[in-house]
């Protein structure tokens, strides 16, 4: 019983630090999202210079209903890419590197730990 007892407190603390990491990643990610809020928004439908990012981890780059993309960036919608964790991450490095006449001017993030924090960020929107 005693045996018990202590697993169901250690499952509970493991998952009360994970929880916690988790929420770390997110305020860390919602900070590097104010370099981002010049030009995008966080929220559903609300476009700004560039898209709403809310929902854009999964979605396919170039096809937000609403925003008129540069031709380069729906090309690269066509090729069967997908705004993942890898895509976001080689992205937000170097925009035009993976995208060559994106509209998007921002000259990237340099830090991997910026860009894993903001994609976590991203995806926890429409979570």
């Amino acid at each position: 019983m005693r045996t018990s007892s202590l697993l169901l407190i250690g499952s509970a603390l493991a998952l009360t630090v994970n929880a916690g990491a988790a929420m770390a990643d997110t305020t860390a990610g919602e900070a590097v999202f104010k370099k981002c809020r010049v030009c995008h928004s966080n929220i559903e439908g609300k476009k700004k210079v560039g898209p709403s990012l809310y929902g854009v981890v999964g979605r396919t780059p170039g096809t937000l209903a609403g925003y008129k993309y540069s031709a380069s960036m729906i090309d690269f919608g066509k090729t069967g890419a997908v705004w993942d964790a890898k895509t976001l991450g080689t992205y937000l490095i170097k925009p035009r590197a993976l995208v060559t006449k994106t509209k998007m001017m921002f000259p990237g993030l340099k830090k991997e730990a910026d860009r894993t924090a903001v994609i976590e960020y991203l995806d926890s929107l429409d979570n």
